[in-house]
């Protein structure tokens, strides 16, 4: 790249990043003095337009963005990337999840994408699959209720724990303590048969069908391989890799698998995300969140609307929710307040705590009549006296 390119570069009014990639594009280019000049005007000319005017209402205008296209939003549900067998919901309802900043999703998914040596073969992506989602223990052998001898026997089969890459000593360690620390009951002995894929549960109450019917039941569906929290995991070949879908999230656990990139690895569970990654995940997360939810409604908005709300979501560190338990209920003023939700307790509350409204916001000023503090109302005349 010639010097004087690079010092014309340097002194333009532009973001660094714009001339980072500037320079990429033309650094291996044959290019004139013209052109160059050329493409610099209008690079120039097109970042100038894409900047808002001083005074601009953004707030108002990402609402209207957002809020128009919102009424032409659907109530679907049963549709995620081709995966018939899993639902989750879209449209409407997500995109009020969302904004609602909800601690649980309605239906938990992840999308879990996995390491180069894992992603093309279906076998190691099938055996990840194992490792993530959750088996109870009647998927690994015959149970059986002994109402003669008071007892519950587990036949294991050694077939099934082998294709499962899962050791009987695992399992013969892991249900009995997930018994009692998962599913929180403890009235029960157990041990191990002679063979080595026989287990057997008692009831310690040995005169209570109740008791033995109730343990039988905890048996069944202990967990003891996979993660408590993932129900169902469906695996599928996308862009010439395998992609893991899953019904549940747990961000914390399946970055704990051996083959899952958990650079590209997402949860539409944003709360998750900031405890496991951070706030700015968790701003990124909402971003990408409502904006597939809206695209994939064929509803285009400029991304800049939602990182504004995302940032105002996100800017104390914690992920809050627009209404009246976030963002608008935590407003300066009264009015404001009181002009979104439960008006009476605001007003109540403000006259009690000797509250002042400065009339700085759009909704106050509206309310008592007067020019908003943006756009030409934020312009204030003074005339010169001639004198």
């Amino acid at each position: 790249m010639r010097p004087e390119f690079i010092e014309q570069l340097e002194s333009a009014d532009l973001p660094v990043k714009t001339k980072q990639q500037l320079r990429s594009f033309i650094e291996n280019r044959d290019i004139t003095k013209e052109q160059f000049a050329t493409i610099l005007e209008r690079v120039i000319k097109e970042y100038l337009s894409t900047r808002i005017e001083a005074c601009e209402a953004v707030g108002i205008i990402a609402a209207q963005s957002i809020g128009e296209p919102g009424t032409q939003m659907t109530m679907r549900t049963f549709h995620y990337a081709g995966v018939a067998e899993i639902n989750v919901t879209l449209g409407l309802p997500r995109l009020i999840e969302i904004m609602d900043a909800r601690k649980e999703p309605s239906t938990p998914t992840m999308t879990i994408y996995l390491q180069e040596e894992y992603a093309d073969d279906r076998d190691r992506a099938r055996e990840v699959s194992w490792q993530i989602e959750a088996a109870p223990l009647h998927e690994f052998g015959d149970i059986v209720i002994d109402m003669e001898n008071m007892q519950i026997v587990v036949q294991l089969n050694p077939q099934v724990c082998d294709k499962r890459k899962i050791a009987i000593a695992d399992i013969v360690e892991i249900a009995p303590r997930k018994i009692r620390d998962r599913r929180h009951y403890r009235d029960f002995d157990h041990e191990m048969d002679e063979k080595g894929s026989t287990m057997l549960f008692m009831p310690k109450d040995r005169e209570s069908y109740q008791n033995l019917f109730q343990l039988a039941e905890h048996v069944r569906n202990v967990i003891v391989q996979g993660i408590d929290d993932i129900e169902r995991v469906v695996v599928r070949k996308e862009s010439g890799e395998y992609i893991l879908y899953t019904e549940g999230s747990n961000l914390k656990d399946v970055f704990e698998v051996e083959g899952v990139d958990t650079t590209r690895t997402r949860t539409n569970n944003i709360s998750e995300c900031a405890q496991v990654l951070g706030i700015e995940a968790a701003r990124n997360a909402i971003i990408h969140e409502a904006l597939s939810t809206l695209n994939e409604q064929g509803i285009l908005v400029d991304v800049r609307h939602i990182m504004l709300v995302a940032d105002m979501m996100c800017m104390e560190g914690e992920v809050k929710q627009i209404g009246r338990h976030g963002i608008a209920g935590e407003k300066e003023s009264v009015l404001s307040r009181a002009a979104f939700e439960v008006t009476v307790n605001h007003l109540l509350d403000a006259a009690v705590a000797n509250e002042v409204d400065e009339l700085s916001g759009v909704t106050e000023n509206v309310i008592v009549g007067q020019p908003i503090q943006l756009g030409t109302g934020d312009v204030k005349l003074i005339a010169k006296p001639l004198n």
